[in-house]
């Protein structure tokens, strides 16, 4: 007759100091258990995520669960108050590019699931909201959340970096005329100056960077009328250069950056987790914006992952048409939205949580003279 397991303890941590206090757990969890896309989960993005973005409307309900004291998953939660209900949703937003619950994996994963599922059940929220949810994510392959009403499907596009980094630049994955064409930009670039290819530490350096990428981002994002609150929102900025000024060790934060005459013309911020690279922010400086120095960064930034040790660089989504042009294959993202409750219920039933992908597709139907004034006034807020 086989043993019973030993009972599961369900926890919830509602406190920042409880929060911080579960590190040393939370990492011995994660270099167990972890996926390479829950680098958005880990417990160093997150303590800095929470210093900028917890605020007075968003309280932590991260549920735990223990067996014989050991800790063998967390589902890193937030509660707020939206739409008139209480809404449970993944710490880290909008920060975070991919939400997921973190179990430990094994024969007995589901009855995990199931019982984790459980204690966010016990929680009396009025819905559940997975936002950024991939295909291949824990929670996702789990079931638990059949019936779940969808907002939002994208694309996060990904590149082998086997098959795209060659010795010396672009491999044969590429058209012999994107081969040229990436030689022709680099001589052109070099012509302006000398230029340096780096990956810079963290520290003040690297914080400098992260700035400065931001900063080169929200003057494309404006110039091109695209209206992006998350990365015009002074947090998001702070966020960057605090994870890239972070020494501990515990920073998945990696900048890669190309100078030309010793000004940065190029910055990408990736975070590494177990053999893959997530590109966060691939930013190029205003004044190179037609030189052909993003594509060159890309593939300085896939020749830079890979001599780390990533095998995989994740693009994110949506699958924009640049991205495409670099894509070995790509992995479905969802927005879901499930009812805890009669007014979860009434929610979904009227369609409100579709309600910012909506306002988000009106935007980018607007005439561009319209969208860069909303930009350029979203951006002065």
């Amino acid at each position: 007759m086989r043993d019973a397991e030993p009972p599961i303890g369900i926890g919830v941590i509602d406190r920042l100091d409880a929060f911080l206090a579960l590190r040393e757990e939370w990492d011995a969890l994660f270099e167990r258990a972890a996926r390479p896309h829950q680098v958005f989960q880990s417990h160093t993005v997150l303590r800095h995520w929470a210093t900028h973005y917890l605020d007075a409307r968003t309280r932590l309900s991260i549920v735990t669960l223990r067996r014989e004291g050991r800790l063998v998953m967390i589902w890193p939660l937030v509660r707020q108050r939206r739409l008139g209900l209480d809404t449970l949703r993944f710490m880290g937003l909008p920060i975070a590019q991919f939400g997921d619950v973190m179990a430990e994996q094994g024969a007995d994963e589901a009855t995990l699931m199931r019982a984790g599922w459980r204690g966010v059940r016990s929680l009396r929220a009025d819905l559940f909201e997975a936002r950024k949810l991939r295909a291949d994510s824990a929670l996702a392959q789990s079931g638990l959340l059949v019936g779940a009403s969808c907002s939002e499907r994208i694309l996060a596009p990904f590149a082998d970096l086997a098959c795209r980094v060659g010795p010396d630049g672009p491999s044969q994955a590429y058209a012999a005329r994107e081969r040229s064409n990436h030689r022709r930009r680099l001589r052109r670039l070099a012509e302006r100056g000398p230029l340096s290819f780096d990956m810079v530490p963290p520290g003040e350096e690297a914080m400098s960077l992260a700035l400065e990428a931001i900063a080169m981002k929200q003057v494309a994002l404006e110039r091109h009328g695209i209206i992006a609150p998350a990365v015009s929102d002074s947090r998001f900025a702070a966020f960057f250069r605090d994870l890239a000024g972070d020494t501990s060790g515990s920073s998945p934060l990696r900048i890669t950056a190309i100078r030309c005459n010793g000004t940065a013309i190029g910055i990408d911020l990736s975070l590494d987790c177990k053999g893959a690279s997530f590109g966060h922010v691939i930013a190029t400086h205003p004044d190179h914006e037609r030189g052909g120095v993003g594509g060159i960064l890309i593939h300085h930034s896939f020749a830079m992952a890979k001599a780390r040790g990533s095998a995989i660089f994740d693009l994110l989504g949506p699958a924009d048409s640049y991205k495409l042009d670099h894509a070995d294959g790509s992995t479905p993202v969802a927005d879901l939205a499930l009812p805890l409750s009669l007014k979860g219920r009434l929610l979904c039933r009227l369609g409100l949580q579709r309600l910012r992908p909506t306002l988000k597709s009106a935007v980018k139907r607007l005439p561009a003279p319209a969208t860069r004034l909303l930009a350029a006034w979203r951006a002065r807020r």
